[in-house]
């Protein structure tokens, strides 16, 4: 197996470099002659379009001539690799990531087989810290078929593991276009769908599902964030770097923004330190759950991984579970976002609870993340609730930012808010039980976990 594997890394490489070679030898030899367009497609890596354009091989010349002189002054640089969308951030990316040393490579108008030949030179001789990947709109203008260009994405994806099987990769899925931007909704859920096909259970590409995030109902772009129904205002840019920021934070690729707050309200204890997960563990799955999930299995066997716990493990003094799922880092518990898409998981305090109580909690959610906060082991869902469910008519809730979770328990009911905003007024509860967490799908963050325990 890793002499085939070592095989095909020979070729890839030897395809990568075959384009440049066949260039040279028909172009006088200049030192920046490798960096045009080749003017075949014959041996070049992948599928699909390679645009010629005139003012397009002018753009993509000039912008990697540009970047060619700042290769040295830009190692260990978080990278943004795509198109047109891409190149708008700017070099200086709209200020959206301060504290973080950062390398714009969109090209607009560039398609996933030009993003595949270029990446070497552009992006992984950056020794890049991160990835931040948005592409594919292009292919489909130029007719491409969605298979070809997931098959483009792999190809991309198998050069970065060759350069460094570590390094985070931040996928951002197809942004909606127009059928009259010859982009269709249809189409473009067929290329999401088969990026995530292509990276499921690969724990070195975190997912951010950006097409949930700006579609329409109809499932288009919308004029009041891409007025030309293909490229992002400064509104679209804004809720694009909300998204992106809690998975870049996560993978430690930009410093936090904010603080979670440092006095803890009168009467009221914490259930999480800020530094750990002592307090916290691992229960084993009730039978309830366990027939759920064989219901689940019988269903659909690889629609969601649904771990079993068999025996209770207490996580005291660890900053992340044993799976790397639930994380404290940053005065924050995370549940990550799960490889394989969906993955069903619960993190619960050791301390029950019997008595009367008020729960405060915050909590930050990815684009149609899919959480959940247990109350005496009842779950009251947590998610990005606009996008998710299932209070999608709230008018206070934040998107992509800290909201306020807000529990009164007395007897068996609780009456649950949202930044002020009533969830459930009358939410039956067992007499007794932990306080947990659960993990779906996406990133969701929690802090400031507070709890005032009536006499």
């Amino acid at each position: 197996m890793k002499s085939r594997l070592h095989h095909f890394a020979l070729l890839f490489v030897a395809s990568l470099a075959s384009p440049i070679l066949a260039q040279e030898n028909k172009t006088p030899k200049t030192a920046d002659s490798s960096l045009a367009i080749p003017s075949t497609d014959e041996g070049l890596p992948g599928s699909g379009p390679i645009r010629r354009y005139d003012w397009f091989q002018k753009l993509w010349l000039s912008k990697r001539l540009k970047w060619k002189d700042q290769i040295d002054a830009q190692q260990g640089s978080l990278v943004f690799f795509g198109d047109s969308i891409t190149q708008g951030w700017g070099d200086d990316f709209k200020s959206k990531f301060p504290g973080a040393k950062l390398a714009n490579r969109g090209i607009s108008g560039d398609t996933t087989r030009g993003m595949l030949i270029r990446l070497e030179q552009d992006v992984l001789s950056l020794r890049p810290s991160g990835i931040v990947m948005l592409m594919g709109t292009n292919d489909l203008e130029e007719q491409a078929e969605p298979e070809t260009i997931a098959n483009n994405l792999g190809l991309i994806l198998a050069r970065i593991k060759m350069h460094d099987p570590k390094l985070p990769v931040v996928l951002c899925l197809v942004f909606p276009s127009s059928e009259s931007k010859k982009r269709p909704a249809s189409k473009i859920q067929e290329i999401n769908k088969l990026y995530l096909a292509k990276v499921k259970g690969d724990p070195q590409v975190t997912v951010i599902d950006t097409w949930s995030l700006f579609a329409s109902p109809e499932g288009d772009a919308q004029s009041e964030e891409f007025p030309d129904l293909l490229h992002p205002n400064d509104r679209g840019y804004q809720k694009w770097s909300m998204a992106l920021i809690p998975i870049l934070e996560t993978l430690r690729l930009v410093p936090p923004n904010d603080k979670p707050a440092s006095t803890i309200p009168e009467g009221f204890k914490p259930l999480f330190n800020g530094r750990d997960l002592t307090g916290w563990c691992l229960r084993p799955t009730p039978e309830a759950d366990r027939a759920a999930r064989q219901r689940w299995m019988d269903r659909d066997p690889k629609g969601v991984a649904w771990p079993l716990v068999e025996k209770l493990t207490d996580l005291q003094g660890l900053t992340s579970s044993p799976d790397g799922r639930y994380i404290a880092q940053s005065g924050r518990i995370i549940v990550t976002t799960p490889a394989e898409g969906r993955r069903i998981q619960q993190l619960w305090t050791i301390e029950e609870f019997a008595k009367d109580f008020e729960f405060r909690i915050e909590f930050r959610a990815t684009p149609n993340a899919d959480s959940g906060v247990f109350l005496r082991g009842k779950q009251l869902q947590c998610r990005d609730y606009l996008l998710a469910g299932p209070y999608k008519s709230l008018t206070m809730y934040k998107p992509q930012d800290w909201n306020e979770l807000v529990v009164v328990v007395k007897n068996k009911s609780a009456r649950c808010t949202c930044n002020g905003e009533l969830l459930e007024e009358v939410f039956s509860l067992p007499e007794s039980g932990p306080i947990g967490l659960e993990g779906d799908r996406g990133q969701v963050e929690y802090r400031n976990l507070w709890i005032k325990v009536g006499n």
